[in-house]
């Protein structure tokens, strides 16, 4: 597969600090892959900053795989700038799929929920990652 010539920026990078290295391992090769530039907005957040999106509205749980460093959210960038069309999240999630299947990586999109469709959105399976109550960002336990 041809290269993309995509770059992780400094932010994205950033934000890939205390993720789980399956999980930066797949951002990072899907990006190598993409059709669609992309930033990673988030990756692992404090309970604290939880909350915050949930009493916005940005989030719907306080059981974010975000906790734990096992989900990350993921913004197309077209013509300079950030991009919210759902067209621009499938070709980001066939990348992040093939990427996660080449490094043998399960993950999960938020896009193919059925309660509540989340296209930023990809994580490590709770079945394939589970962490105990006291697991910190980044360790599977």
């Amino acid at each position: 597969m041809k290269s993309s010539g995509f770059k992780l920026g400094k932010r994205s990078l950033d934000n890939l600090i205390n993720v789980h290295p399956d999980l930066v391992a797949v951002v990072k090769l899907a990006l190598d892959v993409s059709k669609v530039d992309f930033a990673v907005t988030s990756g692992f957040r404090t309970h604290a900053a939880q909350e915050e999106l949930v009493r916005l509205g940005k989030s719907k749980t306080l059981n974010s795989r975000h906790l734990t460093g096992h989900a990350v959210d993921l913004a197309a960038y077209v013509n300079g700038t950030i991009s919210w069309d759902w067209h621009y999240y499938d070709m980001i999630a066939e990348a992040m799929k093939a990427a996660a299947e080449s490094l043998n990586i399960s993950i999960e999109w938020g896009g193919d929920w059925t309660t509540f469709r989340d296209g930023p959105h990809f994580q490590l399976p709770w079945k394939d990652y589970p962490v105990t109550k006291d697991a910190t960002a980044g360790e599977q336990a």
